[in-house]
């Protein structure tokens, strides 16, 4: 069975989305024969550029900028072509072929022209003006970043974009929140996974000086201000306590100088952006890692990736990331500091307890996230929808 993944942006850029795909890539090449099926031949397709000759490391052929013409004749060849986000030129290609093709949701592009679900005039959560058919809000909304006919351009290349996800054999949505929101036939979720840690990386945690982390882009929708003025609360409270940040982006500088604004820049360790095999050193015995996002995230590997690491996840209740906390964290309304606050105190007060529930949710995830398990799911798909004329699964 040979298996397309496109995926525009890729490896040597890293992100969520980049590691997903090279997960299921690595996981797909690996995995047996099944039923007289022979193995899984996989090629990946992107837009992102080599730096160098990196792509010979991998157990998989990785074509980078292919023409149309190249891009049709491996469609072409492919029995089944999984697109990470509604990419245009790979779902017309597979749709006037019909190839079976999949869509895995890693954002909202299918509803919303700017793919986030914010309204960009005040950086609220978007109520979904492209799903009621308020398109005028949509322009609005993108205008002043791309020019009113940027806007325009966008908002007809999302209605195309939702036609073609409609005719998509499946889409894969990571968590319910993403499937109810882009509301597509034949939505089916799939978890995102991540590997096993090694045993021994979840390394005790001092009894004392304990420290909370945030691991993410540096950007107005990750909320990183609302774990500052918390942290700020905490620290005129007396409350001892560190707090490290790793990761970079255009709000850096404006979040250095925040911390120092509210007394607590002596205890904030801006670290800047760590590889992501280096985080969990790099987070050394943090015991909580708060993510206080205050736009709907999708699904964030690094939630998952830090219950497993047996560290406590203190987030906001919104989206996806909220979805895969509840129950096995610590949760807050989005952009409450202060309810941001009680949580960490929480922690601050009864550390034993906090530990406890960590250990409970590492439990969980390594039930419920593993990548072997999400590799074998989309095996599964996969093979149903290569079966002979076959091009689309049933409604379930």
């Amino acid at each position: 069975m040979k298996v397309l993944l496109y995926s525009h942006d890729w490896l040597p850029d890293f992100g969520g989305v980049q590691t997903i795909v090279l997960g299921l890539a690595r996981g797909l090449v690996a995995s047996p024969s099944a039923n007289g099926q022979g193995p899984v031949q996989v090629t990946v397709v992107t837009q992102t550029a080599a730096t160098s000759d990196w792509d010979s490391q991998f157990p998989f052929r990785v074509i980078r900028r292919p023409g149309l013409a190249a891009l049709a004749r491996e469609i072409r060849s492919s029995d089944v072509v999984h697109v990470a986000n509604p990419a245009l030129k790979p779902l017309l290609l597979s749709w006037l072929m019909r190839k079976p093709f999949v869509i895995e949701h890693d954002g909202y592009q299918a509803v919303c022209p700017n793919g986030l679900l914010i309204y960009e005039p005040d950086r609220s959560v978007c109520p979904g003006h492209f799903m009621a058919g308020r398109y005028n809000r949509c322009v609005s909304c993108n205008a002043a970043r791309r020019g009113s006919a940027g806007a325009a351009k966008d908002l007809l290349l999302t209605v195309l974009r939702r036609w073609l996800a409609k005719q998509a054999a499946v889409n894969i949505a990571p968590t319910r929140h993403v499937g109810a929101r882009v509301q597509l036939p034949r939505t089916l979720m799939i978890h995102h996974g991540v590997p096993v840690p090694a045993e021994g990386t979840d390394k005790p945690r001092a009894e004392s000086g304990i420290v909370f982390a945030y691991v993410g882009r540096l950007v107005a929708e990750k909320g990183v201000p609302v774990f500052l003025q918390a942290a700020a609360r905490l620290a005129a409270g007396g409350y001892q306590f560190r707090a490290v940040i790793l990761g970079d982006g255009p709000m850096r500088a404006e979040l250095e100088e925040m911390a120092q604004r509210l007394g607590i820049g002596h205890r904030t360790e801006f670290r800047g952006s760590v590889r992501a095999a280096e985080i969990s050193a790099a987070l050394g015995d943090a015991l909580a890692v708060v993510m206080p996002s205050v736009w709907e995230d999708v699904a964030p590997l690094v939630t998952i990736e830090q219950m497993m690491q047996g560290r406590l996840v203190i987030a906001s209740k919104i989206g996806g990331l909220g979805e895969l906390v509840e129950g096995l964290g610590l949760s807050f309304p989005p952009g409450d500091a202060e309810a941001l606050a009680r949580c960490m105190r929480q922690v601050l007060e009864a550390p034993a307890t906090a530990r406890e529930l960590a250990a409970a949710a590492k439990l969980t995830a390594l039930e419920k996230f593993t990548e072997q398990d999400t590799v074998e799911r989309h095996l599964q798909l996969y093979r149903r929808l290569a079966a002979p004329g076959r091009t689309m699964l049933s409604e379930s």
